[in-house]
Formats: C-alpha cells, sequence, structure tokens
C-alpha cells in the first residue's frame, strides 16, 4: 500500500477527524466509507433515472399483481 498526502483546508480536515473518531475510524477509513457512500449514491441516482426513462408498462404492472395476490398462496 502507497501512502500519500493531500491538501485540505485544516478546518475540513478537524471536521473529517471528528467524524472518523465518532465512527471509530482513522482518516484514511473514513474516506474509504465516504468514498464508497458516494459510489453506492451515484449507483442508486443512475437507477432512478434509468427507470424514469423506462416506466413500468401495463403488463409489468399485471405480473407485479398476480404475483402479490392470493393465487399463489
Amino acid at each position: 500500500m502507497t501512502l500519500t498526502t493531500i491538501k485540505v483546508e485544516s478546518q475540513l480536515r478537524d471536521v473529517l477527524k471528528k467524524q472518523a473518531q465518532l465512527h471509530g475510524r482513522t482518516l484514511g477509513e473514513h474516506l474509504e466509507a465516504l468514498a464508497a457512500a458516494e459510489e453506492r449514491r451515484a449507483r442508486f441516482d443512475a437507477m432512478r433515472v434509468a427507470m424514469q426513462q423506462q416506466p413500468p408498462d401495463e403488463s409489468y404492472r399485471e405480473q407485479s399483481r398476480t404475483w402479490q395476490s392470493d393465487a399463489w398462496s
């Protein structure tokens, strides 16, 4: 693993360090968690856009009603 230095304002560094401590993480672990959360948010945003561009049609709604009905009980 290669370590590097990143330059941020001291106020931001202090906020990040405090957040990391609250979660019981090192600053590096906290930055990893923030990066992972951002990637997850981006995936859900992309999925939301895809669902808006391709809304369910009547066939899907009918299948959904069938699966949710008592017919499968």
